[in-house]
């Protein structure tokens, strides 16, 4: 590949990364505004962030698939030009309904681009050496996005309103769109199948479970959207351990769940994921609508946890390398659900600065997580199993934060004067939720030990 290829494949597939992870915690800062705006209901607000991620687990299960079948750059340009028409119609919305339905949409787009520019970018690596550095400067776009994502939310709300927001994207997504496809190479396609009936099966048990969750305060248990939500995602379930089975390529081959090391590092991603997002969620309504502050001012207070995150993401390999992953797993959820508590305290304190620096340590210990726990769940398996691996980890973190703020929505409460009341609850189940996971890291301990090398972290 020649040299102004290489350039603009590494580019296009930073951008690519920015844009997935940014949008993954812009719209938090969007949320109060939202719901004067367009009238939202918490479970409307609750569907804004989730309609996105839970698009995204879904696809994001056979996206390697996807990407083999259609080709990198098909998948690439075609993953860009639904997430950019996405945030037009998310920023053109009349309605919350409109809104969430975009957004649905764009987590789709997203989990086409993710995997594509992560081919693309490691095929336009000379090396070994150029490939893992590549690969490093892919996942830090990811988590630079992942970081700026609350103060770049707050500052355009600020400035103008919460349809900037996703305005941006398209001022970002068509230039790069047409660029990729004028100047863009081609990858070869790989020979993976492509499991319809385990993306379909995988959806329906997604998406039911986390409607139900959403749905069922507002509407009641026995309602019957509730109650056709669950049977629905029973059925799925149902169909997907059948397809699993039936298949000749599953989406997740029998070797991967059936191993305890893999099934225990996924559960921590999900458990950390229900715990993160979760607190995204409730501390971005608690300090605009509980605490009356503005949106610049809220994104700032997010800078301790989400800035601190991309700083552990530079530590978390030699730390992993000195002291071994389960160490750092068990010390890093140890402090998370220490921090969790500190930050319950500080969320009742009439001052925002307890605040501010109980959440240091809580963004240090999670940028510490996420790139340990996905080293983790790929070492407990065989190579061949690596990108099954890496594919099922991911969307259980992503199922795992939208059950978190589906969870998370009701506890908060509705009304203004109690929020913080709720804001309270909702922390100290959360780190119920990674004391939990805390307990499962001896599980993958002996498996992880024995593993033939120690391999770097990814960020994330």
């Amino acid at each position: 590949m020649a040299i102004e290829h290489r350039r603009v494949v590494i580019v296009l597939a930073l951008i690519a990364a920015f844009m997935v992870f940014v949008d993954g915690t812009i719209v938090h800062l969007t949320l109060a505004q939202l719901a004067s705006h367009l009238d939202a209901s918490r479970a409307e607000l609750e569907w804004a962030v989730n309609a996105y991620t839970l698009s995204f687990a879904a696809v994001m299960l056979g996206a390697g698939a996807i990407t083999d079948t259609l080709g990198a750059k098909r998948a690439f340009v075609a993953g860009l030009l639904v997430f950019t028409i996405a945030s037009a119609a998310c920023a053109a919305a009349p309605t919350m309904g409109v809104l969430n339905a975009a957004r649905l949409v764009q987590g789709v787009g997203a989990a086409l681009l993710l995997p594509s520019a992560l081919v693309l970018a490691t095929a336009a690596a000379p090396d070994e050496h150029a490939r893992n550095r590549l690969v490093g400067r892919w996942s830090a776009a990811g988590g630079v996005g992942m970081a700026a994502g609350p103060l770049l939310g707050g500052a355009l709300v600020a400035v103008a309103d919460w349809r900037t927001v996703f305005g941006v994207n398209v001022l970002i997504g068509v230039p790069a769109a047409i660029w990729s496809v004028r100047s863009m190479p081609a990858v070869p396609r790989g020979e993976r199948r492509l499991d319809v009936a385990g993306m379909a099966t995988a959806t329906l048990l997604i998406g039911g479970l986390v409607f139900a969750l959403i749905e069922a305060p507002a509407q009641g248990l026995s309602s019957a959207p509730v109650v056709t939500a669950a049977v629905l995602a029973v059925a799925g379930l149902a169909g997907f351990i059948l397809t699993v089975r039936a298949s000749r390529a599953p989406l997740l081959p029998p070797g991967l769940y059936a191993d305890r090391a893999f099934v225990a590092t996924a559960a921590q991603g999900a458990l950390f994921n229900f715990a993160f997002y979760g607190l995204l969620f409730a501390m971005s309504l608690m300090l605009q609508q509980g605490r009356g502050l503005g949106a610049l001012a809220s994104g700032l207070l997010f800078l301790p946890l989400t800035g601190l995150i991309a700083v552990a993401n530079l530590c978390a390999a030699r730390l992993a390398r000195r002291f071994g992953r389960p160490a750092v797993l068990g010390a890093a959820q140890a402090v998370l659900v220490v921090t969790f508590l500190l930050v319950a305290w500080a969320g009742t304190a009439p001052a925002l600065w307890p605040l501010a620096l109980a959440l240091v340590p809580a963004g240090f210990a999670s940028g510490l997580l996420v790139p340990t726990m996905t080293s983790q769940a790929i070492a407990a398996v065989g190579p061949a199993l690596h990108g099954a691996a890496s594919a099922a980890f991911n969307t259980s973190r992503q199922v795992g934060g939208a059950v978190g703020i589906a969870v998370f929505g009701p506890l908060l409460g509705t009304v203004q004067g109690r929020l913080q009341d709720g804001f309270v609850v909702c922390v100290l189940v959360g780190a119920a939720a990674v004391a939990a996971g805390l307990l499962l890291t001896p599980l993958t301990r002996e498996r992880i030990r024995t593993a033939a090398a120690l391999k770097e972290p990814a960020r994330a």
